[in-house]
Protein backbone atom coordinates (compact mmCIF):
# COMPACT_ATOMS: atom_id res chain seq x y z
CA UNK A 1 0.00 0.00 0.00
CA UNK A 2 1.65 3.67 -1.06
CA UNK A 3 1.99 6.56 1.60
CA UNK A 4 -0.91 7.91 -0.41
CA UNK A 5 -3.51 5.06 0.65
CA UNK A 6 -2.00 4.70 3.65
CA UNK A 7 -2.82 8.44 5.02
CA UNK A 8 -6.28 8.39 3.58
CA UNK A 9 -6.88 5.44 5.52
CA UNK A 10 -5.29 6.45 8.81
CA UNK A 11 -7.41 9.95 8.28
CA UNK A 12 -10.61 7.26 8.10
CA UNK A 13 -9.79 5.44 11.01
CA UNK A 14 -9.35 8.38 13.08
CA UNK A 15 -11.60 10.84 12.22
CA UNK A 16 -14.93 7.59 12.39
CA UNK A 17 -13.20 7.04 16.17
CA UNK A 18 -15.29 7.05 18.68
CA UNK A 19 -12.55 6.40 21.47
CA UNK A 20 -8.26 6.68 20.48
CA UNK A 21 -7.16 3.94 18.01
CA UNK A 22 -4.52 1.41 18.98
CA UNK A 23 -1.31 0.98 17.36
CA UNK A 24 -2.04 -2.77 16.15
CA UNK A 25 -5.54 -1.73 14.80
CA UNK A 26 -3.80 1.05 12.63
CA UNK A 27 -0.74 -2.59 11.69
CA UNK A 28 -3.73 -4.43 10.93
CA UNK A 29 -5.82 -2.16 8.68
CA UNK A 30 -2.82 -0.80 6.60
CA UNK A 31 -0.82 -3.93 7.09
CA UNK A 32 2.21 -2.40 7.60
CA UNK A 33 4.95 -2.08 10.37
CA UNK A 34 4.86 0.40 12.98
CA UNK A 35 8.15 2.48 11.92
CA UNK A 36 5.96 2.98 8.78
CA UNK A 37 2.57 4.26 10.65
CA UNK A 38 4.79 6.25 13.07
CA UNK A 39 6.32 8.46 10.01
CA UNK A 40 2.84 8.39 8.67
CA UNK A 41 1.71 10.08 11.63
CA UNK A 42 4.75 12.47 11.63
CA UNK A 43 3.95 13.30 8.16
CA UNK A 44 0.34 13.90 8.92
CA UNK A 45 1.09 16.49 12.08
CA UNK A 46 4.15 18.11 10.48
CA UNK A 47 3.54 18.73 6.95
CA UNK A 48 -0.56 18.41 6.75
CA UNK A 49 -1.06 19.88 10.15
CA UNK A 50 -3.47 17.31 11.86
CA UNK A 51 -4.18 17.78 15.55
CA UNK A 52 -2.77 14.23 15.89
CA UNK A 53 -1.78 13.18 19.28
CA UNK A 54 -1.45 10.35 21.82
CA UNK A 55 -3.83 9.83 24.71
CA UNK A 56 -1.38 7.81 27.17
CA UNK A 57 -4.72 6.94 29.20
CA UNK A 58 -6.60 5.15 26.24
CA UNK A 59 -3.03 4.07 25.11
CA UNK A 60 -4.19 5.01 21.51
CA UNK A 61 -3.94 8.19 18.83
CA UNK A 62 -6.91 10.43 18.15
CA UNK A 63 -7.29 14.08 16.42
CA UNK A 64 -7.44 16.15 19.20
CA UNK A 65 -11.51 16.86 20.32
CA UNK A 66 -10.64 20.30 21.32
CA UNK A 67 -9.00 21.17 17.56
CA UNK A 68 -11.43 22.20 15.05
CA UNK A 69 -12.41 19.49 12.68
CA UNK A 70 -9.58 18.24 10.43
CA UNK A 71 -9.96 17.18 7.00
CA UNK A 72 -7.02 16.11 4.45
CA UNK A 73 -5.92 19.69 2.75
CA UNK A 74 -6.61 20.28 -1.21
CA UNK A 75 -8.02 17.66 -3.59
CA UNK A 76 -7.25 14.11 -1.52
CA UNK A 77 -9.42 11.31 -2.35
CA UNK A 78 -8.57 7.70 -2.94
CA UNK A 79 -7.66 5.93 -5.90
CA UNK A 80 -10.87 4.69 -6.86
CA UNK A 81 -12.68 8.07 -6.74
CA UNK A 82 -9.97 9.81 -8.90
CA UNK A 83 -10.63 6.94 -11.40
CA UNK A 84 -14.25 7.21 -11.31
CA UNK A 85 -13.69 10.89 -11.79
CA UNK A 86 -11.20 10.49 -14.71
CA UNK A 87 -14.02 8.28 -16.23
CA UNK A 88 -16.87 10.60 -15.99
CA UNK A 89 -14.08 12.99 -17.48
CA UNK A 90 -13.06 10.46 -20.30
CA UNK A 91 -17.27 10.16 -20.90
CA UNK A 92 -17.64 13.82 -21.15
CA UNK A 93 -14.83 14.46 -23.73
CA UNK A 94 -16.52 11.91 -25.97
CA UNK A 95 -19.90 12.61 -25.67
CA UNK A 96 -19.04 16.41 -26.85
CA UNK A 97 -15.49 16.80 -27.56
CA UNK A 98 -13.99 20.06 -25.65
CA UNK A 99 -17.45 20.31 -24.12
CA UNK A 100 -15.39 20.90 -20.68
CA UNK A 101 -11.54 19.67 -21.38
CA UNK A 102 -10.40 23.69 -21.33
CA UNK A 103 -11.85 23.91 -17.03
CA UNK A 104 -11.07 20.72 -15.99
CA UNK A 105 -7.13 20.72 -17.36
CA UNK A 106 -5.81 21.72 -14.43
CA UNK A 107 -7.98 19.47 -12.37
CA UNK A 108 -7.08 16.63 -14.46
CA UNK A 109 -3.20 17.66 -13.97
CA UNK A 110 -3.87 17.59 -10.06
CA UNK A 111 -5.47 13.57 -10.65
CA UNK A 112 -2.59 12.51 -12.56
CA UNK A 113 -0.01 13.84 -10.09
CA UNK A 114 -2.23 11.78 -7.19
CA UNK A 115 -2.35 8.86 -8.72
CA UNK A 116 1.03 8.74 -9.56
CA UNK A 117 2.23 9.21 -6.08
CA UNK A 118 -0.60 6.34 -4.85
CA UNK A 119 1.29 3.95 -7.88
CA UNK A 120 -1.21 3.58 -10.01
CA UNK A 121 -1.23 4.72 -13.54
CA UNK A 122 -3.71 7.45 -14.61
CA UNK A 123 -2.91 6.54 -18.22
CA UNK A 124 -5.28 3.36 -17.35
CA UNK A 125 -8.51 5.17 -18.02
CA UNK A 126 -7.99 6.16 -21.36
CA UNK A 127 -6.46 2.50 -22.55
CA UNK A 128 -9.40 0.61 -21.05
CA UNK A 129 -12.47 2.95 -20.95
CA UNK A 130 -13.60 3.70 -24.75
CA UNK A 131 -17.00 5.13 -26.15
CA UNK A 132 -17.84 4.33 -29.84
CA UNK A 133 -20.32 7.07 -31.22
CA UNK A 134 -22.75 6.38 -33.35
CA UNK A 135 -24.04 8.11 -36.45
CA UNK A 136 -22.98 10.90 -33.99
CA UNK A 137 -23.29 14.65 -36.05
CA UNK A 138 -20.91 16.81 -34.25
CA UNK A 139 -21.84 19.80 -32.52
CA UNK A 140 -19.26 22.87 -33.45
CA UNK A 141 -17.96 24.22 -30.28
CA UNK A 142 -18.96 27.52 -31.59
CA UNK A 143 -22.38 26.43 -31.48
CA UNK A 144 -22.64 24.11 -28.24
CA UNK A 145 -21.25 26.74 -25.79
CA UNK A 146 -23.78 29.62 -26.45
CA UNK A 147 -26.45 26.68 -26.85
CA UNK A 148 -25.66 25.36 -23.22
CA UNK A 149 -24.52 28.85 -21.83
CA UNK A 150 -28.36 29.87 -22.60
CA UNK A 151 -30.01 26.72 -21.10
CA UNK A 152 -28.12 26.61 -18.32
CA UNK A 153 -28.39 30.62 -17.70
CA UNK A 154 -31.85 30.54 -18.37
CA UNK A 155 -31.37 33.30 -21.13
CA UNK A 156 -32.97 33.21 -25.14
CA UNK A 157 -30.94 32.60 -28.04
CA UNK A 158 -31.19 33.80 -31.33
CA UNK A 159 -30.13 31.64 -33.93
CA UNK A 160 -30.79 30.78 -37.93
CA UNK A 161 -32.11 27.03 -38.12
CA UNK A 162 -32.40 24.99 -41.24
CA UNK A 163 -34.58 22.16 -40.97
CA UNK A 164 -33.92 18.26 -42.65
CA UNK A 165 -37.80 17.67 -42.71
CA UNK A 166 -38.47 20.65 -44.72
CA UNK A 167 -35.41 22.14 -45.51
CA UNK A 168 -36.57 25.67 -45.24
CA UNK A 169 -33.98 27.80 -42.93
CA UNK A 170 -35.03 31.03 -41.21
CA UNK A 171 -33.86 32.77 -38.01
CA UNK A 172 -35.54 31.49 -34.58
CA UNK A 173 -35.91 33.49 -31.18
CA UNK A 174 -36.23 30.28 -28.46
CA UNK A 175 -36.97 29.81 -24.77
CA UNK A 176 -34.23 27.07 -23.85
CA UNK A 177 -35.46 24.18 -21.74
CA UNK A 178 -33.04 21.28 -22.18
CA UNK A 179 -30.38 19.84 -23.82
CA UNK A 180 -30.68 16.42 -24.70
CA UNK A 181 -28.21 13.87 -25.85
CA UNK A 182 -29.93 11.35 -27.92
CA UNK A 183 -28.22 8.11 -30.11
CA UNK A 184 -25.22 9.85 -30.30
CA UNK A 185 -26.30 13.65 -31.04
CA UNK A 186 -27.37 17.36 -29.49
CA UNK A 187 -30.52 18.37 -29.52
CA UNK A 188 -31.95 21.45 -28.18
CA UNK A 189 -35.47 21.70 -26.82
CA UNK A 190 -37.41 25.10 -26.20
CA UNK A 191 -39.97 27.16 -26.66
CA UNK A 192 -40.40 28.86 -30.17
CA UNK A 193 -41.61 32.33 -30.61
CA UNK A 194 -42.30 31.97 -34.15
CA UNK A 195 -44.07 28.83 -33.30
CA UNK A 196 -45.36 29.71 -30.09
CA UNK A 197 -45.14 26.23 -28.56
CA UNK A 198 -42.05 23.55 -27.92
CA UNK A 199 -40.18 22.72 -30.64
CA UNK A 200 -37.17 20.14 -31.00
CA UNK A 201 -33.91 21.41 -32.55
CA UNK A 202 -30.78 19.37 -33.78
CA UNK A 203 -27.61 21.05 -32.85
CA UNK A 204 -25.51 20.41 -35.98
CA UNK A 205 -28.68 22.42 -38.21
CA UNK A 206 -28.04 25.72 -35.76
CA UNK A 207 -25.96 28.51 -37.31
CA UNK A 208 -25.19 31.83 -36.33
CA UNK A 209 -26.45 31.44 -32.42
CA UNK A 210 -26.22 34.60 -30.54
CA UNK A 211 -27.39 34.83 -26.60
CA UNK A 212 -29.73 37.08 -26.01
CA UNK A 213 -29.71 39.08 -22.06
CA UNK A 214 -33.99 38.57 -22.07
CA UNK A 215 -34.42 35.89 -19.66
CA UNK A 216 -35.79 32.95 -21.18
CA UNK A 217 -39.26 31.76 -19.93
CA UNK A 218 -39.60 28.63 -18.14
CA UNK A 219 -42.42 25.54 -18.77
CA UNK A 220 -43.02 23.63 -15.87
CA UNK A 221 -41.38 20.14 -15.55
CA UNK A 222 -44.45 18.11 -16.10
CA UNK A 223 -44.99 19.80 -19.69
CA UNK A 224 -41.45 18.80 -20.57
CA UNK A 225 -41.63 15.52 -19.92
CA UNK A 226 -45.06 15.11 -21.67
CA UNK A 227 -43.09 15.74 -24.54
CA UNK A 228 -40.26 14.50 -24.31
CA UNK A 229 -41.22 11.27 -22.58
CA UNK A 230 -44.75 10.79 -23.58
CA UNK A 231 -43.80 8.85 -26.63
CA UNK A 232 -41.47 6.79 -28.70
CA UNK A 233 -38.07 7.93 -29.95
CA UNK A 234 -36.80 11.78 -30.22
CA UNK A 235 -40.13 12.97 -31.78
CA UNK A 236 -41.76 14.42 -28.63
CA UNK A 237 -45.52 15.11 -28.02
CA UNK A 238 -48.50 12.80 -26.73
CA UNK A 239 -48.98 9.54 -27.90
CA UNK A 240 -51.14 9.13 -30.73
CA UNK A 241 -51.08 5.17 -30.88
CA UNK A 242 -49.18 1.78 -29.27
CA UNK A 243 -47.67 0.26 -31.60
CA UNK A 244 -48.62 -3.71 -31.14
CA UNK A 245 -44.94 -5.82 -32.44
CA UNK A 246 -43.91 -8.97 -32.33
CA UNK A 247 -40.54 -11.11 -32.30
CA UNK A 248 -39.19 -13.65 -33.26
CA UNK A 249 -37.49 -15.86 -30.49
CA UNK A 250 -34.43 -14.89 -32.08
CA UNK A 251 -34.87 -11.26 -31.82
CA UNK A 252 -36.31 -11.15 -28.72
CA UNK A 253 -33.28 -12.66 -27.01
CA UNK A 254 -32.30 -8.66 -27.00
CA UNK A 255 -35.98 -6.90 -27.07
CA UNK A 256 -37.45 -8.33 -24.41
CA UNK A 257 -34.17 -7.13 -21.85
CA UNK A 258 -34.36 -3.46 -23.74
CA UNK A 259 -36.41 -0.73 -22.81
CA UNK A 260 -37.65 1.61 -25.85
CA UNK A 261 -40.37 3.25 -23.52
CA UNK A 262 -40.98 3.96 -19.88
CA UNK A 263 -44.87 3.12 -20.15
CA UNK A 264 -43.73 0.06 -22.85
CA UNK A 265 -45.67 -3.57 -21.80
CA UNK A 266 -44.21 -6.91 -23.11
CA UNK A 267 -45.58 -10.50 -22.60
CA UNK A 268 -44.24 -14.08 -24.03
CA UNK A 269 -46.93 -15.57 -25.92
CA UNK A 270 -46.79 -18.67 -27.64
CA UNK A 271 -45.88 -17.06 -31.34
CA UNK A 272 -43.12 -15.14 -29.86
CA UNK A 273 -42.42 -12.05 -27.60
CA UNK A 274 -45.07 -9.15 -27.81
CA UNK A 275 -44.25 -5.84 -27.16
CA UNK A 276 -46.38 -2.73 -26.76
CA UNK A 277 -45.18 0.65 -26.94
CA UNK A 278 -46.96 4.50 -27.27
CA UNK A 279 -45.44 6.43 -30.43
CA UNK A 280 -46.42 9.85 -31.16
CA UNK A 281 -44.40 10.22 -34.87
CA UNK A 282 -44.10 6.85 -36.50
CA UNK A 283 -40.84 7.99 -38.47
CA UNK A 284 -38.25 7.02 -35.85
CA UNK A 285 -40.45 3.62 -34.90
CA UNK A 286 -40.70 2.51 -38.72
CA UNK A 287 -36.91 2.32 -38.65
CA UNK A 288 -36.26 1.02 -35.47
CA UNK A 289 -39.26 -1.80 -36.90
CA UNK A 290 -36.77 -2.34 -40.23
CA UNK A 291 -33.82 -2.71 -38.62
CA UNK A 292 -35.15 -6.43 -37.36
CA UNK A 293 -36.02 -7.41 -40.79
CA UNK A 294 -37.90 -10.35 -40.66
CA UNK A 295 -37.41 -11.00 -36.69
CA UNK A 296 -40.22 -8.73 -36.48
CA UNK A 297 -44.26 -7.83 -37.43
CA UNK A 298 -46.22 -4.95 -36.38
CA UNK A 299 -49.72 -6.44 -35.03
CA UNK A 300 -51.53 -3.05 -35.32
CA UNK A 301 -52.22 -0.52 -35.25
CA UNK A 302 -53.22 -0.60 -39.26
CA UNK A 303 -51.35 2.04 -40.31
CA UNK A 304 -48.15 1.58 -39.10
CA UNK A 305 -48.39 -1.67 -40.30
CA UNK A 306 -49.54 -0.35 -43.90
CA UNK A 307 -46.10 2.01 -43.83
CA UNK A 308 -43.66 -0.96 -42.98
CA UNK A 309 -45.53 -2.70 -45.81
CA UNK A 310 -44.93 0.35 -48.26
CA UNK A 311 -41.31 0.51 -47.20
CA UNK A 312 -40.79 -3.15 -47.59
CA UNK A 313 -42.07 -2.89 -50.90
CA UNK A 314 -39.94 0.01 -52.02
CA UNK A 315 -36.82 -1.80 -50.77
CA UNK A 316 -37.63 -4.88 -53.12
CA UNK A 317 -38.13 -2.37 -55.75
CA UNK A 318 -34.33 -1.92 -55.71
CA UNK A 319 -33.31 -5.32 -55.21
CA UNK A 320 -35.67 -7.04 -57.30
Amino acid sequence: MSRFDRIYRIHELLRNARRPVPMQRFMDALEASRNTITRDFEFLRDSLGAPLEYCRERNGHRYNPDAPVFELPGFWMNPGELYALLACEQLLENVQPGLISHRLAPLRERIHQLLGESGHAAETISERVQIQPIQARMAAPQVFDPVAEATLAGNQIKFDYSSRSNRVGGTRTVHPQKLLHYRSNWFLLAHCQTANDLRLFSLDRISQPKLLTAPAQRLSTESLDAYTSSSFGIFGGQPKATAHLRFTEHAAQWVAEEQWHRDQRGEWLDDGYHLYVPYSDERELVMEVLRYGADVEVMGPEELREEVVERVKMMTGIYC
